[in-house]
């Protein structure tokens, strides 16, 4: 599970699914916070029966430094607004378990050999790549990794590729998704299973609305009404690159 970026409704229903599937072990894989209700996103999570392996992305660590020192970062104004509420919503407990996640995190699966689970790439959680990326211009990001494959996140688009020799899969955004409304996510077994899942958006919208989150509603509209289309984000990347 990636990007769940504060989204209640979407983690419920993800983790809903995921009982009934009988999942053994569960990977988190950054972004759990920066969003409308971070706070109790990570309770559920910290609570949950399962055994789940947290790894920090690139908005634990803003909003980690918020609470540290204050955000220095170059980000815009409205998320920098974002990190400091979220950063007011946690307690010592939170920033203690979040400081406690690592970067990266390997297991070894049946039929598909070593995984390593990053958020964005192995050595920058703010690297932005999408399925259309040019090979070339990841080799040197992947060619390195002691895995068979690489599971990433950030930027919330599913896609299973192979760069070189390497297998790269991103699993998806569950809380803020680019594409059709709903939460996805990953299931590993014997091979690579792209989960989606749907979930009440209008009672979702009014739990959101009801938070104090600075940008609750263009979080209901864009994240869970009406998210923006997958063909538009991958034009938006690929400009940026």
């Amino acid at each position: 599970m990636y990007d769940i970026h504060g989204n209640l409704p979407a983690l419920e229903a993800v983790l809903e699914e995921i009982d009934a599937l009988e999942v053994n072990q569960i990977v988190v894989g950054g972004d759990v916070v920066l969003g409308p209700m971070s706070r109790e996103c990570l309770d559920r999570l910290l609570s949950c029966k399962i055994p789940i392996q947290f790894i920090k992305g690139n908005c634990e660590i803003a909003v980690l430094e918020e609470m540290d020192k204050g955000y220095q970062g170059s980000l815009p104004q409205s998320v920098v607004e974002d990190i400091r509420w979220t950063a007011r919503q946690l307690l010592p407990r939170h920033q203690k378990e979040m400081l406690n996640w690592p970067m990266t995190v390997t297991f070894r699966m049946n039929g598909l050999g070593k995984i390593l689970f990053c958020h964005a790439t192995p050595e920058n959680e703010n690297e932005n790549f999408t399925k259309l990326t040019p090979e070339e211009k990841l080799l040197p990001i992947f060619s390195d990794v002691n895995a068979e494959a690489v599971v990433c996140g950030h930027t919330h688009m599913q896609f299973d590729r192979r760069i070189g020799t390497k297998r790269v899969i991103n699993a998806g955004s569950v809380g803020m998704p680019f594409g059709k409304p709903g939460a996805y996510w990953l299931l590993i077994d014997s091979d690579i299973n792209f989960r989606h899942v749907v979930y009440n958006a209008r009672q979702a919208v009014t739990r959101v609305r009801n938070t104090t989150y600075p940008h609750a509603e263009q979080f209901a509209e864009g994240s869970i009404l009406n998210p923006p289309s997958e063909e538009s984000m991958l034009k938006l990347f690929s400009n940026a690159q």
